[in-house]
């Protein structure tokens, strides 16, 4: 099969993964989506229950309404704030539903290797000649599909950072998730999830606005179930940065979460507990957490405990692949230091594209969320602009793939709601043609600014 005729193969059919497509679809490329889920967008079908901090109009990619707009699609409320199950019914379903996409993207299909045709990493004559080669488990079987290129947009969600010190998952973590007594991310606590946490003591560990929703959630279960204990446990001095610009937040939406979990934790109904370093557990018919405190060593017998740690990039399937990775962020190498949480938020990242997510194995990419590593400031609309320049680049626009479109000057605080993003939208004025000015909203475990100017690929003024 000659090399134009392969599929670019895309992972992952997420907002990302799905926008890439559309950009290929617009470069004449032939992209090929596979999604281990049972449905586009699986993944956030998990925290569906969460309500986005930015309105819709900063959530839709330009290619991605492109495609959508001669289908008579309902466009939503573009001042509305979407939650994740409705990202996915009121647009992933219906764009992964176009003519243009249908036949290419493959549920139930999960990767497990990436290589290249008749060779490992180590071997180098004829590599940038040869096919990659994506091994994927489908239905019980095995199939090894080849390919022009390989776009990574798998995200970080199924990667949870361990609850222990030293990036470690602390001593009996393991066990104590295996038995239930720690959950999953982000539950819907009054909803599907509600039996697991009335009338129980919970705690919830991290210092992020998913930590802030999920003790909200808590608190409103606890106002029905009085039964309810509220933990909260953060290894940092004080919690009040988690409670963001409050009243000064431009977003309304993520300023009233700040403001609201202050006056929860000032009622009493929350137990907070600061300087809290997990250090194990001992599962049992409870779960007691043993942590390092300046007070000594402490300990707290819970019910069950919620995590909101963030997220880290699974790297496993791409292990034949020459990557090239920043050692702290495991973000691609020249991106990495521009991330960096511990110097940079998501306004001080500059424009990034092609150029910056390359590594050393030609026409593969890590892309969205999982190119961010454990930085937690990743934005939607950056993501988007990836895909874009990427698209471009693949189909030799050297010029378009380095004209990246993205500005985000430093305005404000901005942390969000996935352990590992940060979209939010800013101002909306622009002179037509000037640049559209937005952002979009996930999550984020630490402090990042905000809100940011983006300008996203080439959409059309209106």
């Amino acid at each position: 099969m000659a090399e134009t005729t392969l599929p670019v193969v895309v992972i992952g059919a997420g907002p990302i993964g799905l926008a890439a497509a559309a950009h290929l679809l617009e470069r004449d490329q032939n992209p090929l989506v596979l999604e281990s889920g049972a449905s586009v967008g699986a993944a956030i079908r998990e925290w569906g229950h969460t309500r986005l901090f930015s309105a819709w109009r900063y959530d839709i990619d330009a290619a991605a309404q492109r495609l959508l707009e001669p289908t008579g699609w309902a466009t939503p409320d573009l001042d509305a704030l979407p939650t994740g199950n409705e990202i996915v019914t009121d647009y992933l379903e219906p764009l992964a539903a176009t003519d243009a996409l249908a036949d290419r993207i493959r549920k139930n299909t999960r990767v497990i290797a990436v290589s290249r045709l008749g060779m490992d990493k180590t071997r180098t004559a004829g590599r940038d000649q040869a096919p990659f080669l994506v091994r994927v488990q489908s239905n019980g079987s095995v199939e090894d599909i080849p390919a022009k290129a390989v776009i990574d947009a798998s995200g970080t969600w199924t990667q949870p950072n361990p609850i222990g010190q030293a990036g470690l998952p602390a001593l009996g973590e393991t066990e104590a998730i295996s038995r239930g007594l720690i959950t999953a991310p982000l539950p819907d606590v009054t909803g599907h999830d509600r039996n697991t946490f009335a009338g129980r003591h919970v705690l919830v560990v991290g210092a992020g606005h998913s930590a802030a929703n999920t003790l909200l959630a808590l608190g409103e279960l606890a106002e029905q179930e009085p039964e309810t204990r509220i933990s909260w446990a953060v290894r940092g001095s004080d919690v009040t940065r988690v409670y963001g610009g409050e009243e000064r937040d431009e977003l309304v939406a993520r300023g009233a979460l700040g403001s609201r979990l202050r006056r929860l934790v000032e009622s009493g109904r929350v137990n907070v507990h600061t300087s809290f370093t997990i250090t194990g557990f001992t599962p049992g018919e409870r779960l007691t957490v043993q942590a390092s405190t300046p007070r000594g060593p402490e300990t707290l017998d819970v019910d069950v405990l919620i995590p909101a740690t963030g997220f880290r990039p699974n790297l496993d399937i791409l292990k034949e692949l020459r990557l090239e990775l920043e050692p702290a962020v495991e973000a691609p190498l020249q991106l990495g230091p521009i991330i960096d949480p511990e110097f940079h938020s998501c306004g001080t990242v500059p424009p990034h594209g092609e150029r910056v997510l390359a590594h050393p194995e030609p026409n593969f990419y890590i892309v969205g969320m999982k190119s961010y590593g454990r930085a937690p400031t990743f934005l939607l609309a950056t993501g988007y602009e990836q895909v874009r320049s990427i698209a471009a680049a693949l189909a030799g626009d050297r010029e378009a793939a380095d004209n990246v479109q993205l500005e985000l000057p430093e305005t404000g605080v901005c942390s969000t709601d996935l352990g590992g993003a940060c979209d939010t939208p800013a101002s909306t004025e622009a002179s037509c043609c000037g640049p559209v000015k937005n952002n979009t909203e996930m999550e984020a475990e630490s402090c990042c600014s905000s809100p940011q100017l983006v300008t996203i690929g080439a959409a059309p003024c209106r």
